[in-house]
């Protein structure tokens, strides 16, 4: 039987992202796929916290579990609080995936079979919220959440694949270049961000949004 996989978003400052996929796979995270995104924080913001630039490198890891669950458990010796990398890490429970990407995750994992399973609490109740919206508004969109309780989000640059069906369903035109902003925030304002986004930019409006959310069991900065 194969052995539960987890994912891991990892978004962190442009530059970074090879270093910590090297020591992802230093710890038994074998499968990586990386691209790239912006932050939402203004650049006047940028300068003066001397932070550089808001483009970022984004990375979704897939792992055995215990591997991801051991390194939870040593995170600080992993990523001490004087880490370079300039970001966050996102550990997101995997619901279903292939028979043969499940043997290839568990194929080297390392992991201790022995240790019993660690129950790593949600002690932040973070939801993950996935916004994808006609390329154009995502500037108007971070601006709702702001309202609605958003500290901040990454914008991914991305394709619609289906917008034929969407436009059909839909009866007007939804286009294929989009962006997708992801937003980590408390589950207790997640759902007035949701809420608020969906009003002014979902399915029915000029945006053509798509608006989802997946709960996270752990959010650690890096």
């Amino acid at each position: 039987m194969n052995k539960k996989i987890m994912a891991l978003l990892s978004i962190v400052q442009q530059g970074s992202g090879k270093k910590l996929i090297k020591e992802l796979r230093s710890r038994g995270m074998t499968v990586n796929f990386q691209t790239f995104g912006f932050g939402t924080a203004p650049t006047e913001m940028m300068d003066i916290f001397g932070l550089g630039t808001n483009d970022k490198d984004v990375m979704i890891s897939l792992a055995p579990e215990g591997a991801v669950r051991d390194m939870m458990t040593n995170f600080g010796e992993v990523f001490p609080s004087h880490s370079k990398y300039g970001g966050i890490m996102i550990v997101i429970d995997v619901a279903a995936a292939s028979r043969v990407l499940c043997e290839v995750i568990n194929y080297n994992d390392n992991s201790n079979k022995e240790k019993e399973s660690v129950n790593m609490k949600n002690e932040h109740h973070n939801n993950l919220i996935i916004i994808s919206v006609n390329e154009g508004f995502s500037e108007d969109v971070m601006q709702v959440a702001r309202k609605a309780g958003a500290t901040g989000g990454t914008i991914i640059k991305g394709r619609l694949a289906d917008s034929e069906q969407f436009s059909e369903y839909l009866n007007t035109t939804a286009e294929g270049e989009r962006e997708m902003i992801c937003i980590l925030a408390p589950s207790k304002v997640s759902a007035q961000i949701m809420q608020d986004v969906n009003r002014d930019f979902g399915l029915t409006s000029e945006a053509n949004g798509i608006i989802f959310a997946l709960p996270t069991e752990k959010a650690f900065k890096i």
